[in-house]
């Protein structure tokens, strides 16, 4: 899966949804956006709507180098609403220094992109580190 020069589709990328009578859930793992651009309304028709989805926002400067592997914020909202997700939560961000944007920045960037698609800014959170939270 594009983990070294060499192993371009050797291994899955791992995303799953966890599905039942009265819930749905979508983990979206390390996943690209410019390529997998139909992909993720496939997804949002067969299995969606979900209930909630837990997507990558983090680890994505430089594009040119991270595009395949590792979302923007702007991406994570469109892969949000692709799905057919009613909330959704940003990971994959601030725990390692893995990129080059600040630590920090993803949260930010993702709150811009929330508010630049007119959703709802508690459609799509950032948990804080450390955080606990129920759901409705």
């Amino acid at each position: 899966s594009r983990r070294s020069a060499f192993d371009l589709n050797k291994s899955l990328w791992g995303s799953f949804a966890v599905l039942d009578a009265t819930h749905k859930f979508y983990f979206a793992a390390d996943t690209g956006y410019t390529h997998n651009i139909s992909i993720f309304r496939h997804i949002g028709k067969k299995y969606g709507p979900f209930d909630l989805s837990a997507i990558p926002i983090g680890a994505y400067e430089p594009r040119w180098m991270m595009e395949a592997q590792h979302v923007s914020p702007d991406e994570a909202v469109q892969i949000h609403i692709d799905v057919r997700s009613k909330k959704s939560i940003g990971i994959h961000w601030g725990t390692w220094a893995l990129a080059n944007e600040y630590f920090m920045e993803p949260p930010k960037k993702l709150a811009h992109a929330v508010q630049s698609k007119l959703l709802n800014s508690s459609s799509f959170i950032v948990v804080k580190h450390g955080e606990v939270f129920d759901l409705p």
